[in-house]
């Protein structure tokens, strides 16, 4: 009999964790000959959400909880659920019910009789998300996906059901700095979409503003892709044209016009472009070097503070370090 990891990150969920759980639950024994775990991953909360799960997994031996130390985010919390399930099969779930559990049977299927090595939700629209939000949303993923050529469209997510070979490639990849989405796309895999329509959160409020977005989004292009390195490139050539073009006016004015053309102008144009070029570049660069900082330091991806005594699965460790980086020739 097959056996399903349920993945589920929690950040300040009091509200919500426990409907979750019973409809989750409830979708999940209607599949025939399926056992199933739930590991919640508490990532700091800051409420009762820890408490919560503790209680269910004093009454339901099929749940086991993971609390980290403090927030490492959501990125951190997925890789952990994943490093810790033991299913043939692991589905990544939000905690307040915007994934709908009724979709897990379609998906259990199509991973298990269907050839598929993933099944992934797709969201339609975007109710729920303001204008603003939703417009930045679809932008983000135009971009993105014309940036690295992967398949990152939009309402493409990180709800999905994977195979045991796929979780494998996926936890295969251990940057510090994590953009599931794209490592979703990376790893590859024949994927089945389901769509489905967005609903507003079952209780609480988004801990996603557009600060945080923004700076996710940001994340994921430089994580996996190099066009960015490429605007000094650009900008130095359009620097080279304008210098031209300056260059050949007063020339111009000066031989051909006998006009004496001031210098003041062209010193404080230039003085203000080859600035605010310059903090260009090095805000560029610092970023690329940061990560790469991090990634030298071999932090751990996440630091558990405590667990339920649910067995530690062989080779896994509590402290994941990122490998070392190595020199290529």
């Amino acid at each position: 009999m097959n056996k399903l990891s349920i993945i589920v990150p929690c950040y300040n969920e009091e509200e919500v964790i426990a409907l979750f759980y019973q409809e989750t639950s409830a979708a999940v024994n209607d599949i025939d000959d399926l056992n199933y775990e739930f590991i919640f991953i508490d990532d700091g909360s800051k409420d009762h959400t820890l408490n919560i799960l503790k209680l269910l997994c004093y009454q339901d031996k099929n749940c086991h909880y993971i609390s980290f130390s403090r927030n490492f985010g959501k990125e951190a919390a997925m890789y952990a659920g994943l490093k810790q399930a033991c299913g043939d099969y692991c589905v990544i779930m939000d905690a307040d019910l915007q994934h709908p559990p009724r979709l897990l049977s379609s998906m259990y299927h199509a991973v298990s009789q269907e050839d598929y090595d993933c099944c992934a939700g797709k969201r339609v629209g975007r109710e729920g998300d303001g204008a603003l939000r939703g417009l930045l949303s679809r932008s983000f993923y135009k971009v993105i996906q014309k940036m690295t050529h992967m398949d990152m469209s939009d309402g493409a997510g990180d709800f999905r059901m994977m195979n045991r070979t796929m979780v494998n490639a996926i936890l295969a990849m251990k940057e510090y700095n994590r953009y599931t989405k794209g490592i979703f796309s990376f790893v590859g895999f024949k994927t089945k979409w389901l769509e489905f329509h967005n609903v507003e959160r079952a209780a609480g409020k988004s801990k996603w503003n557009l600060k945080s977005l923004f700076y996710y989004a940001f994340d994921g292009i430089l994580s996996f892709s190099t066009a960015p390195l490429k605007l000094p490139g650009v900008l130095g050539f359009l620097l080279l044209s304008l210098s031209c073009i300056l260059g050949g006016f007063g020339l111009v004015q000066q031989s051909v016009f006998h006009r004496n053309v001031g210098t003041a102008y062209f010193i404080s144009t230039i003085v203000v472009f080859l600035s605010s070029l310059q903090m260009l570049m090095l805000f560029i660069l610092g970023e690329y070097l940061s990560r790469d900082y991090m990634e030298n330091k071999n932090r751990p991806i996440y630091i558990i503070r405590e667990q339920d005594s649910k067995p530690v699965k062989e080779n896994s460790h509590i402290y994941d370090i990122a490998p070392a980086r190595r020199n290529v020739i």
